[in-house]
């Protein structure tokens, strides 16, 4: 399909070697273009609209960023064989993020943390503004108030349930009160590209939108720890509601979204930690 697409729309590639790359996420199908090029297709009708966001706003903001970011090459159409428009990025040098391949957690920390307080900095005129289409990433955490109570009245322990709900609670109990701010949607490790033990670059911004960056946050507990923390904080400078939102979000992802290999417990034990 990959091949009959770029043949019919972008003949000047066709003679480029086509394969998938080695982890391809959830929202697209992504392969390798040649050396130096990647295609990525919407796997589902409810990721097609990022596409053209995508392609409108990434150059828009990769100015202001201090990490890389995927640069659009050119935008797939709509095909009798394929639905939706596609895209053609320049290929971004990495390996996604395992402790094993960072030489310095607190300099990826600092790193990461500059990179999400620049992007919070950007201007925000006519961004889209998070709701359904981004499935409410950056809008109000109560929109997933149902599922999580479902999930914590399965839980059996009654300590930890009641823990968890108390958690549950204190973040849905602010909101954020400033302007609405530039967010990614998905900051996690499958979405953060190290190069020679350093963070290089950002991708995947399907989620990308305005409004409360408590999403962003999430790393904090779901892969820093100790000093790292406190680094990725202290650069953040938001208010300690922020913080309590970020670690609903968490609570929700954990208990009703989970991607596969992820460690529930530990997880739930670091946010619970961090709560008392």
């Amino acid at each position: 399909l990959v091949h009959r697409l770029v043949k019919e729309q972008f003949p000047q590639w066709v003679n480029l070697a086509i394969k998938p790359v080695e982890s391809s996420g959830w929202d697209n199908r992504t392969f390798h273009l040649g050396e130096d090029m990647t295609v990525r297709l919407p796997s589902n009708a409810e990721y097609a609209s990022q596409v053209k966001k995508e392609q409108h706003w990434l150059p828009k903001l990769a100015p202001e960023l201090p990490l890389a970011i995927p640069k659009p090459v050119a935008m797939g159409k709509p095909s009798n064989e394929y639905p939706w428009h596609w895209s053609i990025y320049q290929w971004l040098e990495g390996q996604t993020v395992t402790a094993s391949r960072i030489s310095d957690v607190n300099l990826f920390a600092e790193n990461l943390a500059k990179f999400l307080k620049a992007l919070q900095q950007c201007d925000t005129t006519d961004a889209p503004v998070a709701g359904p289409v981004n499935f409410y990433r950056g809008g109000d955490l109560s929109v997933y108030n149902i599922d999580t109570k479902k999930a914590l009245a399965q839980i059996d322990d009654e300590q930890l349930a009641n823990t968890l709900t108390a958690i549950w609670e204190k973040a849905l109990s602010s909101t954020w009160q400033n302007a609405p701010v530039w967010m990614h949607g998905d900051i996690a490790v499958g979405n953060l590209l190290v190069n020679k033990g350093g963070l290089v670059a950002v991708i995947d911004y399907g989620q990308l939108a305005i409004g409360d960056p408590a999403c962003d946050l999430a790393i904090y507990w779901t892969f820093l720890s100790g000093q790292s923390r406190e680094i990725f904080r202290d650069i953040l400078e938001l208010d300690n509601d922020t913080w309590d939102r970020g670690r609903g979000w968490v609570l929700w992802k954990t208990l009703c979204a989970p991607l596969a290999g992820t460690d529930c417990d530990t997880i739930l034990n670091e946010i619970i930690a961090d709560f008392n």
